[in-house]
């Protein structure tokens, strides 16, 4: 399928010999059903997307980004068959991760969140994929420690749409030069290209320039072929502009709460 393409999950699928579980056995049946129910909107919402864009709906894959929220919550979308899990900030996802390791909970974890290089060592230890690499010095610490690692990390290079410094993200020029320092790095693997929707501006026209830059990207490296973009309230809009990956949350868990393990 043309949106698992560029990585493999396997590096970031944690298992165990334990069987998992079932959320059921603990309570959980009200919420399963609920993250059901959200499930099967935000997946119809998606094939109705595809649809309209003229694509097949199994080119986009479905991030639940599931920051705030409990690893009972990861279980159950697990069991659903939504195994690529979303989380931005290490100091939660990283327990998480160890947690649904010990558990056999079989996830594949998107890091989404800007990143900082003394969280590295910490986030290449459980993410298949980083989506938010957007500067040469976190190229270098983030193929420096997937060798010591022993592993390899599909990334994406964080592209700014609006030139805000603040939102994270390479500019113009920057893009390309982070693309190929990337596939430089032993370690890690080029998929592509991610971005936020500026604030206050219609998606479309943002999400068709990022279009641009990543077939850009991809006329030097043809295998990045990944676009994370989308998320509850765009999607639409994304798909129609050509994501391959997109990073839902309220939409399915709900609105934002203090998270709680």
């Amino acid at each position: 399928m043309y949106g698992w393409a560029a990585y493999n999950p396997s590096p970031g699928t944690f298992t165990s010999h334990r069987a998992p579980v079932s959320a059921d056995s603990e309570g959980g049946g009200a919420r399963k059903a609920e993250l059901a129910g959200r499930l099967d909107a935000v997946r119809a919402r998606i094939a109705a997307a595809c649809e309209a864009a003229g694509r097949a709906s199994d080119e986009v894959t479905l991030i639940a980004v599931t920051k705030t929220y409990p690893v009972s919550d990861i279980r159950l979308l697990c069991e659903l068959g939504a195994g690529d899990i979303g989380e931005n900030r290490d100091q939660e996802a990283a327990p998480k991760a160890a947690e649904c390791a010990s558990l056999g909970v079989p996830v594949t974890w998107h890091f989404v969140g800007q990143l900082q290089t003394n969280k590295v060592a910490s986030v290449v230890s459980y993410a298949a994929v980083v989506h938010s690499v957007d500067r040469l010095r976190l190229v270098s610490v983030l193929g420096s420690r997937a060798r010591q690692a022993g592993r390899v990390v599909t990334c994406l290079v964080q592209v700014s749409l609006d030139g805000d410094p603040e939102r994270g993200g390479a500019f113009g020029p920057q893009v390309a030069a982070v693309a190929d320092a990337i596939a430089e790095q032993d370690g890690l693997v080029l998929g592509g290209v991610m971005a936020v929707a500026p604030l206050d501006v219609e998606p479309g026209v943002p999400f068709r320039e990022l279009r641009r830059v990543a077939d850009t990207v991809r006329s030097a490296h043809p295998d990045a072929v990944m676009i994370s973009a989308g998320m509850s309230a765009d999607l639409e809009q994304a798909i129609e502009a050509g994501a391959t990956h997109v990073r839902v949350g309220t939409a399915l868990l709900g609105g934002r709460r203090a998270f709680v393990r």
